[in-house]
């Protein structure tokens, strides 16, 4: 005999509520449109409802701040939690060989072809090549620690989603600004490049005669660029249309570009004087560690590539093969190309400017310059193009978390790309390049790039060596008290070179330190072992990675820091009054419904 229920039953009413609200959570939410500009989208948090909850936000800045500090995102929050504020996925659509190329276009763009002449003849003469070795290692090792977190955690964020899950909000807060910075100074300084290269191909005597002079401006300001801009905005067009379609034009003008390349090296090796190579240390040790720090933002921009995690096709076999193939790579043909530019032409005669166009200029070859401009503009092309798409993917994590608007985290559901995200770089970096000259944009960026990647290190050892409510409080300790001691002697041998500092007796003391630190460490029991792949040799390379990098910082100017200081107040300004709000609503919202789940289950 079966029995209907009725919905006006007192004692079965719950029963068809909770029934119906079962079948609701299974249904599809209705489809929002992408193009909205309420309040709601940039600003949803209670926080900042009225200006009322923002005043009573605002005098509980510091217990916020504290909460804050001592609470970790998880990988759980990062994967799943923060990924449905885009509300649409990104398209897994990238593998091994997609994602070597993004590399390779990302990295090779025209800083070889003028940084190498450059610092040649100015600091490191033929050694050089050794430079470009020493800085290639230390690119490398924070590949592998890149590598290894994009492999554990593969979403958009890149580093900004490690930091935040390793170090807490405010160190990763500070890194993504300073990313995001970098990314739009970069990019400007990349249309402004490919604007003199393209007017230079044209015009030798003037490449800034397709700019326009604006007399009432300030000096540094007043040659205004429409070029760049356009260049700028056809780039990041084909971005915001398609990860997959950008990717193949990104490795077919890579490709190209890596046969002219090959093409330069050759016709250097054939042309060259081993003669030209002597002396090899015109300006000693401290010169080849002085230009490593200046040609190591040759190697910047892959960790653009750590970004696309999220659109692997398989991040376990994608990642690493794509990061390291291509990072091991570009270093073996950058010390060919220094290599083979300073055995063509002595040093001393070396162009700062135009170093390869001029050598080849002087061997015979006068056709040949416009081959390597040709390339220049074809890296420049290519690096806008995989900037462009890791850039858009950093800044929709950091919109996911609600540090910045999380309307900027939206992705179309056509393109399975974030347009929003991408226009605000976009237009930024536009606005910067049309008005900004390349003297101005050549600020030293080499400081914020590495302490990220010394940062990351870090993050990757207190992965591997402390696991919250886990780990001992004796062993997280002791953990503590190595990294200390490998970051302290780290700081020691760089402050003696820099101090000019000439007895062996400090950097032995220095350096045991570090391997005591180091062996320290080594003897720990690890509280965490990588689930598919892993930087090898930890704590060792890890630890490796922090020196160098700290060790490149201080071969750095004054100005580098000053720069540093003033881009990291005004980003803790903006944190304390938007940021930390925005983040601890959006924390404590996920925890009630995480206990409201848990509640429901049980």
């Amino acid at each position: 005999m079966s029995e209907t229920i009725s919905a006006a039953d007192p004692i079965h009413k719950p029963l068809l509520t909770s029934a119906t609200m079962g079948l609701e959570e299974f249904q599809d939410p209705p489809k929002k449109t992408y193009w909205r500009w309420s309040k709601q989208d940039f600003f949803p948090e209670p926080s900042f409802e009225n200006l009322v909850t923002y005043r009573n936000a605002l005098s509980h800045t510091f217990p916020r701040l504290k909460d804050r500090l001592l609470s970790r995102s998880t990988d759980t929050n990062e994967l799943v939690t923060l990924q449905k504020e885009s509300e649409n996925p990104m398209r897994k659509c990238l593998n091994w060989w997609d994602l070597m190329w993004l590399s390779f276009g990302s990295v090779v763009g025209s800083g070889i072809f003028v940084i190498t002449g450059q610092e040649a003849r100015d600091d490191a003469g033929p050694a050089v090549v050794l430079s470009y070795a020493v800085s290639g290692i230390s690119a490398l090792l924070s590949v592998f620690c890149y590598a290894e977190f994009a492999v554990e955690i593969p979403v958009a964020g890149g580093s900004f989603s490690y930091l935040r899950i390793e170090l807490g909000d405010l160190i990763a807060f500070l890194a993504a600004g300073n990313i995001l910075l970098e990314a739009v100074i970069g990019a400007a300084g990349l249309g402004r490049s490919w604007s003199s290269y393209f007017a230079s191909m044209i015009n030798t005597n003037n490449p800034d005669f397709l700019r326009i002079r604006v007399k009432s401006l300030p000096d540094g300001f007043d040659l205004l660029d429409p070029i760049a801009v356009v260049v700028l905005l056809m780039a990041n067009t084909v971005a915001m249309t398609g990860t997959k379609r950008t990717s193949i034009l990104n490795w077919i003008s890579s490709i190209l570009s890596a046969t002219i390349i090959v093409f330069i090296i050759v016709v250097g090796f054939i042309h060259g004087k081993s003669s030209n190579l002597v002396p090899f240390f015109p300006y000693g040790p401290k010169g080849v560690f002085k230009a490593a720090a200046v040609v190591y933002w040759s190697y910047t921009g892959f960790d653009m590539v750590a970004t696309m995690a999220e659109e692997a096709e398989k991040p376990s076999r994608d990642i690493p093969i794509g990061l390291v193939g291509s990072m091991s790579m570009i270093t073996v043909v950058y010390c060919l190309m220094a290599l083979a530019l300073t055995m063509m032409v002595k040093y001393t005669e070396i162009d700062p400017d135009a170093a390869y166009s001029v050598a080849f200029s002087q061997i015979g070859m006068n056709w040949a310059k416009y081959l390597v401009s040709i390339c220049a503009l074809k890296g420049m092309t290519t690096s806008l193009l995989a900037g462009s798409i890791g850039q858009g993917r950093y800044t929709t994590q950091i919109a996911r978390s609600h540090m910045i608007p999380p309307w900027f985290a939206l992705v179309h559901p056509k393109t399975g790309t974030p347009i929003n995200a991408t226009l605000l770089v976009t237009i930024l970096s536009a606005i910067v390049a049309f008005f900004t000259s390349l003297d101005v944009l050549s600020s030293v960026f080499s400081l914020c790039t590495l302490l990220i990647f010394m940062l990351m290190a870090v993050a990757l050892l207190v992965r591997r060596y402390h696991v919250k409510d886990v780990t001992s409080k004796s062993h997280l300790v002791k953990f503590l008290m190595s990294l200390f001691i490998i970051i302290g002697s780290s700081i020691g041998v760089t402050a003696i070179w820099s101090s000019n500092g000439r007895g062996w007796i400090g950097y032995v003391v220095t350096f045991v330190l570090w391997f005591l630190g180091t062996l320290g460490m080594a003897l720990l029991e690890k509280q965490r072992v990588p689930k598919v792949w892993g930087v090898p040799l930890v704590p060792w390379l890890p630890s490796l990675s922090i020196a160098m990098n700290l060790f490149l910082i201080g071969s750095l100017d004054y100005k580098a820091f000053l720069r540093f200081i003033i881009c990291c107040a005004a980003m803790i300004f903006y944190y304390l009054f938007v940021g930390v709000h925005a983040t601890y609503d959006v924390a404590h919202k996920n925890q009630e419904s995480s206990l409201g789940n848990a509640a429901g289950v049980i």
